[in-house]
């Protein structure tokens, strides 16, 4: 069982509570992809910090009502998720970027991209932006990702990968 809250989990719970009051927890759980005891767990947190108020509709049946603290405690966390979105964001381009520079450096103005998601298609966007054309051809230089890690790969004289590490992981 989760021994910490999910702040995104949270906000999506607290999301669909507020668009349908009288969703069950078998509904909820099979939507966010988890077990009915992980959003029963949530709930009960969110009632226990007063974000949430739980009226019975039916004898069976419930009904969960977002207070004014719960609508203001989701404000923070939809703005917390876009600040850390956009934290990503910046961090990504920046190590792209840096990475553009040495690929620019070395002569070349077209890559391939190794990757896929959110971060290869802002990894797309910039090397678009810095004017470098994103090929498929094996010989292209290569932008590998993993999570939020650039590697710039270039092909020097003696036809091995020397790669240029941008940023730690996170």
């Amino acid at each position: 069982m989760e021994t910490s809250p999910d702040p995104n989990r949270e906000m999506v719970l607290l999301e669909k509570i507020e668009y349908d009051p009288d969703i069950t927890q078998a509904s909820l759980a099979a939507q966010l992809g988890v077990a009915v005891g992980t959003v029963n767990w949530h709930l009960k947190r969110l009632v226990s910090k007063g974000y949430v108020k739980v009226k019975r509709a039916q004898r069976r049946k419930l009904r969960y009502i977002i207070t004014p603290e719960g609508i203001a405690f989701r404000a923070r966390l939809t703005v917390n998720y876009i600040d850390q979105s956009m934290q990503m964001y910046r961090l990504v381009r920046e190590r792209v970027r840096e990475a553009i520079v040495d690929l620019k450096l070395a002569g070349y103005d077209s890559v391939r991209i190794q990757g896929d998601g959110d971060i290869a298609d802002i990894c797309r966007l910039t090397c678009l932006e810095q004017g470098i054309t994103i090929k498929e051809s094996p010989e292209a230089p290569l932008i590998e990702l993993h999570n939020l890690q650039v590697n710039l790969h270039l092909d020097d004289s003696q036809d091995e990968q020397l790669p240029i590490r941008h940023g730690l992981e996170k």
